[in-house]
Parts: C-alpha cells; structure tokens; sequence
C-alpha cells in the first residue's frame, strides 16, 4: 500500500512539475503592425509588411510532443481600422508533396492546414479560430469553454493560398466587424497559430504545452500592438427568395394529390451589430430547404428519436444555450441518465401535432410555418448574453369528404423563447449562469387543447468552481424547474405518458390527478472531478422528478423519475513507446432508482482506446448491467425484473492519410434467455481526385428480444398485475442500411454535396406473453396451457384460459416491412462573399409490402420502382453590408 501511495505521490508530482513548466514559460508575445498599405488578398506576401521580420517559435505537438518542428513557419498579424490581417510562409523541403484537397466550406479533410485562433477578450475562455489549405478552402469555428469548438458559425471573411517558393503561403483578412471584442487605445488578445503538415501527421503549435495538460484557449499567447481599433457597429441584410416545384404519384379521387404543386415565398435575415459586443440576428419567412433529410429510423420504444439540428439560424450562435450545465468540465460519461435538454431548437418549426382523423382526404403542411424568429447574442458587461424568440403560424388542414371542403385546425399560433446568461469570475476560475424557457400556444381548437400544452416554463442555474489554482480539480452543476399547464385533460395525458407514467399501480408516491391544469417538477447534478494530467476521475451525482418535462421546447431521453450516481476514473499515456502512440482507458460504475427506493440501474462501464505506431486507431468498449428493476417496460404497468447484461463493442479505423480510409465497427449485447443485438457496420472514404470525395457507410443489425411491448388489456381476472394484462411479443428484425456521401467541390466558393441512404428493416412477432406477477422475469406464454393463440388476416386472437371465464382479445399483426430510400443533392455556390444560390433536389420513396418476411432481391426491387416524392428547389440570397 506505502508503494501504491508513493507512485501515486510521484505522478501527480511529476505532473504539477509539466505544468510548471507549461505556464512559466509562455510563448512569445506576437506584436501586430498597424498596415501603412492597401493588402491585397492574393496569397502571394507582396506588401511591405510581410517583410517585416516574422514569428517562428513552434513546437511540435504530434507525433513528437515537445519536439522542435521538422518544417519551418513564420507568421506575421497586420491590422487597419477595418480588419484584421494575418500572413503565413509554410516552408516544406519537398514541396512536390504537400498534401491538399479542395473541399466545400467547413470540410476539414485530410489536407495540410494553417489555423489562426484568437482570443479577442483575452478571458482565456472563447475565442474563434479561421483554417485555409494549399488549395484554399477555408473553415471556422467559435471557440468557447476552453477547449470547445463549434463548426456551425460562418464569418464573412477572405483568404487565399498559393504554393511556390520554399513552400506554401497563406493571407487572411478578417473583417473587424466580425469579431467581438471591447475598445480599447491599447488592446491585447490572445493569439494561437497551428500547422498541420498530412504527409507525416505532424501538427505544430505556437502556444505549445504538454499533452498532460488540459486546455486550450487558456494557453494562448499575447497578441500586442493592437491600438485604437473599435468593431463599428454593422448591419447585414440578406433578403433571399425561392421556388419549390414538388412532384409525387397522383393519387386517385384525392384532390390534393395530383401529381405536382408548384411554390414561391420570398424572406430577409437580418444581422445588426446593436453594440461592438453584442448582435441581433433576425429571420422573417425563413425557408430551410436546403437541409439535409434526416435519416430513416425504425423506432419501437416509448420515447421520441432526437435528430440534429440542421437549420443555420438556430445552429449559428448555438453553445451559449448547448452549454447549460457543462462549464468547468471537459466532458466525461454520465451512465442512465435521462440527459434532459432545456432548449432543443427543432421544436420551433416541427410538424403539425395535430391531425384529421375522418374518412375523407386530407393535407397538411410538413413543417410549421416560422413567420419570424429573432436571437441576441453576445455579452453586456461581464455578462454573455443568449436570447431567442421565435413566432410559429397558427397551421390548418384542408379536408375534402365526399366533395365538401372544410379546414381542421392542426397546430396553434405559438411563440417559443429562451434566454441564457453566463459570467465568469476569476479569469474563468468560478463561473454562474442562468437559463430560462418558455412556450405560450394559443389554443382555439378543443381537441387540440386536449393534447397540448397551453404554457410551458422552465428555470434553470447553473455554475462550476476551480478548487486549486492549477484547476486540477473542480466541482460543477446545475438545478432547474419546469411547469406546464393547459386543460385538465392534456394534463392527465401527461402524467400518463411514457416521460412520467404517474399511473405505475406499484408505486405509491405518485398520484394521478384527474382535475389537475399544471404539472410541476425538478432536475439537478452535481459533479466533483479532475481533469489536468493523465490521470482523471469524475464522482456524479443527480436526480430528476417524477414531474420534470421540458419537452415543449426541450428534450429529455428518457423516464424522468430518476436518482442518479454514477463515478468514473480515466487514464492516458499520451506518448509513444513501442507499440502504441498513445493509450487511453477509462472505466465507471453507476447506479439509479426511482424516488421509490426501487433499483432501476445498476452495472460497470469501460473502454480501451489505443493509436498504433502506423497511425491506426482501434477501440474496445465493455459493460455489464446487474438485474435491475424496470418501471418503463409494461409502459404504466407495474415494475418488472430484468436479469443481467452485458455488451462488447470494438472498431478499427485506418490511416486517415491513404486515399482509401476505411473503419469497421461491431457491436453485441445480450441478456440471455431475454434479447440480443448484433450490429456489425463498415464505412469507406475513397479520394480519388483532391476535389472529390465519396463515402459509403452500410451496416446490418440482427436484433431479437422476447419482450417486445405490445398492448394492455383490462382485465379484473388478473389482479396479479392489478387488473390489466401487459403484453409483449418476441421480435426478430433484421436491418440494412447504407449512408452513401459525395462531396465535389470546383472552386473554395463552388461545390456539389449529395447524400442518400437506402434503408430495410424487416421484424417478424412471435410468441405473444404477458408479465405473471410484478417485479418478477415470469411470464405467461400464449398458446401453452390452457391459453390459445389464434391467426387471422389481419392480427391474432389471443385468449388467457381457452374456455375459462376470462374474455379473449384481438391484437393487430405487429409485423413490418420497411423500405425506404431518402436523398439530398444540394448545389452550392457562394458568388459573392456572403451571398449564396442553392440548386436542392430531394427524393423520398417507401415501400411497406410483405411485412414480417425479408428477402433481399424482392424488397429492393420493390424499393427502386416505389412511388416517390420528388422535390427541386431553387433558393436566391443576397448580403448586403450596409
């Protein structure tokens, strides 16, 4: 034990001495020049300043961390009262092999790379950093947390690259405008230049510190020289039009389906520069056309599928509301846990809730109508400042029975909004913030007002704390609040569904209320971790109440109801030896329950990471999951017992340098006697040519489980189970599916993107039972003993006793067959800087023949020659910059 404690002394010994090491001995300040000439973006370093003598002082990061870098690089930073300017001369002794690729915006392929990252409030917490290639194409990133980066930003800035000389070179200019920072006669900003050289995977930095330490902007340099320079205030319309020609398979009798619908709007984003460190984007008519389908998905379970959000006006700006309850810590798996999200900004917009349920034809719009949405951001003092508010049109469905037209109202005029706020305290030592949420629907229509939410509201703090001044270790968290209210009816649907399930007849806290208008609830975590050096741990620690709901303009995975605790313990070796470049394990364990004391989670978590000397990457993750007690599988049933699991996964990725990249995943999991998934995928990156870029991703799953969720039957000759029968079916499925990518770019400005996924899934039902007794793994197997199970055309008869006194009842046939093909071409042309023409053509096409029965050669036919939606769309903006 003495040696255990002297090794342990010794690490973090050795650690506090690397980051000693680190921070006393900063990188040289880089001095900006003020420009006394007119620069010319052309990539060719002509102008006099960039005679001037440069900054050189790298060091390698990859694959010799500490190591002096094997080409040489000299930066220069210019500036004038409008932009900023930055200058690079990339040496390479054998320039015939600098690697490049010309790729659309925002594609950081495999390529040599120049990165510029500044830090314009030198809070050593945000940031924003600019990438170009040799071929010039270009990408950016806002940075924030430290160590955060988010892709979804695009600033309004020029850079241009050429290859001659000893090397390559790079000029950027970056408007003032564009960036956030305060006035100042003599500014300081933190600065960062990165290098990335492909062919030998080496990556340099100019503000270098050792891997075992964690940080990024933290560790920049200074940026001086910087004098009188003001932002400005801005303004930036960009009014936009479209055209939308729809054709799908006529349909006959249906007069809203005749084969073709031709559409127009017109719209305007808005961009104002209110003060040098805060902006109000705005929206009016917004299209989003240009987004990439989701993907096919085969959901069986209670709980909604979350998709990424796409639509650039929501995902621009977006980490000051994705980062509630994450500051102070890099990150770190929570185990069972329902991960609730206060804004999900997919809400806004979504699909009618509401719909026609009569005999006649029907059609509704895809999407609510957004008739404006606007977002402030930025900071006010040593506040950062996030607010959003949205206006969704009040949606009809138009309705012919019989020759009579008629509207049925589908979705309420609604407005969304959230507001964030978040300071800082100690050069990011303490941090506090706030979140508030809120949702008011206008509903008219009653049966509507039974479904929906009239008012939702939540309320959130969160906040972290450095504990030693090296911020080894830290303690974060957040505790909010939600409120709903609407008609009683909604409400007791509410508290019915699978988010709440207050109708559980075992568990005794929980009452449903028949006369209630609003439903109330709570969520909180705590976190207590390190996160500096190889060594890292995290103990958590949270709970969320039975009637917690942020659904209306949030997201929650999973079954509130839940006390969380989980701990976990990393460690890295982020050097090479003799077999690996670097290795990184980490294993936990956790345990939930519900506020009824019941054991709901229980089990070990790990994983394995390892780089190979050839640059190959391969993972192998592990868990096992003790018997734990369900209260979501009857779905408002009563608990059931689940026996132990366990899963392994594992997956290998190529050197990401070759023209072929390739990565092979597996993954299995079993609870023996009860289900099994096996889920085995491939995915393949071919270049053939630098501008050209494909990928196919196909994958097979293989998934069976015997307690498949079908229906609950009332019956009070089975009080075992309170007077219901909850019934589940074995279920075998079978799906295939292939993501298929191109990326064509002709110029940095013009490019082609396709994206197209053909999907199978087949699942066939067999063996129909019903739970024995709560809290038990017994069940009652229709079609053994005395019970029958009968098949029909169109489902099954089931009968608990045969000619016993309890009644029989039907069940639908539960099997599918899913076949669907969904496709996106979009063409993208930035003419001018800022301004954009889109070319979008859409396909989505499904097939539901032969349910239960897979056979490949026939449902793929039947796949290619179904009947499809075919979409093209034509979209015009134009920036003005007034």
């Amino acid at each position: 034990m003495r040696k255990v404690k002297t090794l342990l002394f010794v690490m973090l010994l050795a650690q506090a001495a690397l980051a000693r090491t680190a921070k006393d001995a900063p990188p040289p300040p880089v001095t900006a020049v003020r420009a006394g000439e007119e620069i010319k973006i052309d990539g060719q370093l002509s102008e006099k300043v960039w005679q001037n003598p440069g900054h050189s002082a790298f060091t390698q990061v990859d694959p010799n961390d500490g190591s002096e870098p094997s080409e040489k690089t000299t930066v220069w930073v210019a500036y004038d009262d409008l932009a900023l300017y930055v200058a690079a001369y990339l040496y390479d002794s054998d320039k015939a092999k600098i690697t490049t690729r010309l790729g659309r915006r925002d594609d950081y392929g495999e390529s040599d790379w120049f990165l510029f990252c500044v830090d314009p409030y030198l809070d050593r917490r945000t940031g924003y950093q600019f990438a170009v290639n040799p071929s010039g194409s270009i990408c950016d990133w806002t940075l924030q947390n430290d160590t955060w980066n988010d892709g979804t930003w695009d600033g309004v800035w020029e850079a241009k690259a050429a290859i001659n000389g000893e090397g390559w070179t790079v000029e950027m200019k970056i408007p003032l405008n564009q960036l956030r920072f305060k006035r100042q006669e003599d500014g300081v900003w933190g600065v960062d230049f990165q290098r990335v050289i492909k062919r030998k995977n080496e990556y340099i930095t100019y503000a270098w510190k050792p891997k075992e330490l964690v940080g990024f902007v933290s560790y920049f340099s200074r940026l001086e020289g910087l004098r009188n320079l003001t932002p400005g205030r801005y303004l930036e319309l960009t009014p936009y039009s479209f055209g939308q020609a729809r054709f799908r398979p006529g349909e006959p009798g249906n007069p809203f389906q005749t084969g073709s619908k031709l559409l127009g709007s017109a719209g305007l984003d808005l961009k104002w520069g209110v003060k040098s460190d805060l902006t109000l984007d705005a929206t009016f008519n917004p299209d989003f056309g240009q987004v990439e389908v989701d993907p096919a998905v085969i959901n069986l379970s209670a709980y909604e599928t979350y998709y990424e959000e796409r639509r650039p006006f929501f995902i621009e700006g977006s980490d000051i509301f994705n980062g509630y309850g994450q500051g102070g810590s890099m990150g770190g798996p929570i185990f069972n846990w329902p991960s609730p999200v206060f804004f999900y900004s997919r809400r806004i917009g979504r699909a009618p809730q509401g719909y026609y349920a009569g005999d006649g034809f029907s059609t509704a719009p895809d999407g609510t109508t957004i008739l404006g949405a606007a977002k402030l951001s930025g900071k006010i003092g040593e506040w950062k400042l996030g607010v959003l508010s949205g206006v969704t049109e009040r949606e009809y469905a138009q309705v012919d029975e019989y020759g009579l037209r008629s509207s049925q109202e589908v979705e309420p005029f609604t407005w969304y909004g959230v507001a964030r706020a978040q300071r800082e305290f100690a050069a990011g030592r303490h941090g506090l913030g706030i979140i508030a949420t809120g949702v008011q629907r206008d509903l008219n229509d009653g049966a509507l007002a039974g479904m929906l939410n009239r008012s939702a509201q939540a309320l959130g703090v969160d906040g972290w704390t450095f504990l030693d001044a090296k911020r080894n270790w830290f303690i974060s968290g957040w505790l909010g609040a939600t409120r709903v209210s609407g008609d009683p009816a909604q409400i007791l649907r509410l508290q019915k569904s699978s988010m709440h399930y207050f109708q559980r007849p075992d568990a005794d806290y929980l009452r449903i209320d028949p006369k209630a208008d609003s439903l109330s609830g709570w969520g909180g975590m705590v976190r207590f971790g390190r996160e500096q050096g190889r060594f890292w741990m995290h103990v958590n620690l949270g709970a969320v109440s039975p009637g917690f709901d942020p659904n209306d303009i949030g997201f929650q995975f999973s079954l509130s109801d839940t006390v969380n605790s989980s701990v976990d313990f990393s460690y890295r070796w982020p050097h090479p030896g003799k077999v690996f470049r670097s290795v990184f394990t980490w294993i936990g364990a956790y345990r939930t329950w519900d506020f009824g004391g019941s054991r709901t989670g229980n089990g070990i978590s790990g994983s394995l990471q390892t780089e190979w000397l050839n640059y190959w990457f391969s993972y192998l993750n592990y868990s096992v999951s003790l018997p734990l007690y369900s209260d979501t599988l009857t779905r408002g049933g009563p608990q059931a017992l689940l026996p132990f699991s366990y899963s392994l996964s594992g997956g290998l990725n190529s050197d990401s340098r070759k023209k072929v990249i390739f990565s092979l995943e597996n993954y299995w999991n079993e609870r023996p006697g009860f289900n099994s998934t096996w889920e085995s995928g491939l995915y393949v990156k071919l270049k053939p040519q630098k501008n050209l870029t494909v990928s196919l991703g196909p994958s097979f799953n293989l998934f069976h489980t015997e307690l498949q969720y079908q229906k609950r039957v009332a019956d009070p000759l089975m009080p075992a189970t309170y007077g219901n029968r909850y019934l589940f079916g074995r279920i075998d499925q079978k799906t295939l599916s292939c993501d298929v990518r191109l990326n064509w770019a002709f110029s940095p400005k013009l490019s082609l993107q396709a994206f197209l996924q053909p999907f199978l899934s087949v699942g066939a039902y067999s063996r129909f039972k019903e739970l024995a007794r709560p809290r038990s793994d017994q069940y009652n197997i229709y079609g053994e003993g005395a019970s029958t199970v009968v098949r029909e055309a169109d489902g099954y008869i089931l009968d608990p006793d045969g000619s016993g006194p309890a009644p029989s009842f039907s069940l639908a046939d539960p099997d599918f067959n899913l076949k669907s093909l969904r496709g996106t071409v979009v063409l993208r042309w930035e003419y001018r800087p800022g301004s954009l023409l889109y070319f979008v053509w859409t396909q989505d096409r499904a097939d539901y023949s032969h349910p239960g029965d897979l056979q490949l050669g026939r449902d793929l036919d039947a796949l290619l020659t179904a009947p499809g939606d075919n979409i093209f769309m034509l979209k015009f903006t134009y920036r003005l910059n007034l």
